[in-house]
């Protein structure tokens, strides 16, 4: 496993981190999570992603139970703030009430005294973001929370909430968009702010919900059970892609894996690692196998010519329109 700084903090992240969206507490049982955080543990991930709102609160709890008995300064565990975790008016968004509500129920269900980054999951335009900020920092100067970080946030959104970190002297070190060959709309704006900023990108959906992986095939149902089967599990996010334009062009990624000596999978994770505002690749996995096929992708350096080839099959289907990153069919 390689390491890389988040942002410009003196932090540590692994280049592959682990994320538990839509499988653990939900999509998978706690036996194959907990073999999956396993195998993560076992490759040389350091770094666990997850969120209050995941499977009503249950994959953070989920997580806990995974990681106890590890060393806690071994790891770098996040969360995040921000979607309904009940049915109140307060139970959602950025206000402060909400915040330091949150943060204590997401570190309890974790088992540990502090995260080492807290993130706010959207943006919220109910609440002043004075108001969002000073809870973040009371957070921080707590100690329930080393750095604070963001996710699906505008270039300018960014920019001003990184002004007022400064200010309350904290460190707002991350951005967590999606990312992936055939969604590169944070290269507009987003990364060059953060590049400016000092923030690093924590991608997620490097693999396009599996389709980088070349199993969906054109003019073919779905293999059953995969997500573009599952109403629950990411099925509305993926449809855009379910095309055969799309799966024909991608399948013409195949020949260059082979090239590169990996699989069409480790072939999409490396590519957003040759990024470098890209700290960190975020994989989930319902299989432990997956894990250790995925981790493969650390520390691989893909030559000039091969990322030239990529953009010439994929330019024509590849999304690029920032004003299209607001789009409904994004995760929760």
């Amino acid at each position: 496993m390689e390491f890389r700084h988040l942002g410009r903090s003196g932090m540590l992240v692994s280049e592959i981190s682990y994320g538990n969206w839509i499988t653990h507490g939900s999509q998978v049982e706690e036996e194959a999570a907990t073999a999956c955080v396993r195998a993560a543990l076992d490759s040389g991930i350091t770094t666990f992603d997850t969120a209050d709102v995941y499977a009503g609160t249950r994959a953070e709890a989920v997580l806990g139970r995974a990681l106890k008995g590890e060393r806690r300064e071994g790891l770098e565990i996040f969360t995040k703030v921000y979607w309904p975790t009940g049915e109140g008016p307060n139970d959602r968004g950025l206000s402060r009430k909400h915040i330091m509500e949150s943060i204590n129920g997401s570190l309890r269900r974790l088992q540990t005294d502090y995260v080492d980054l807290y993130q706010a999951h959207r943006y919220d335009y109910a609440t002043p973001l004075e108001e969002t900020m000073e809870a973040f920092a009371d957070i921080v100067h707590s100690g329930k929370a080393h750095y604070i970080g963001v996710s699906e946030w505008k270039a300018s959104q960014i920019r001003e909430a990184h002004a007022l970190a400064r200010e309350l002297k904290i460190r707002l070190v991350s951005s967590q968009p999606q990312y992936s060959m055939l969604w590169r709309v944070i290269e507009s704006e987003v990364i060059p702010t953060c590049e400016e900023l000092g923030i690093g990108q924590i991608v997620w959906s490097p693999m396009a919900q599996g389709v980088l992986t070349g199993k969906y095939q054109p003019g073919q149902p779905p293999p059953a059970g995969s997500r573009a089967t599952d109403e629950k599990s990411g099925a509305a996010m993926i449809a855009r892609w379910m095309t055969d334009e799309v799966l024909g062009t991608v399948q013409r990624l195949q020949p260059l894996a082979e090239q590169a000596g990996l699989t069409m999978g480790q072939l999409a994770i490396a590519w957003v690692l040759q990024n470098p505002n890209v700290s960190s690749a975020i994989v989930g996995a319902s299989r432990p196998e997956q894990v250790y096929d995925n981790v493969k992708a650390a520390g691989v350096k893909l030559d000039a010519a091969l990322l030239k080839a990529i953009d010439e099959v994929l330019d024509p289907i590849t999304e690029r329109d920032p004003a299209k990153t607001d789009s409904p069919k994004q995760r929760p």
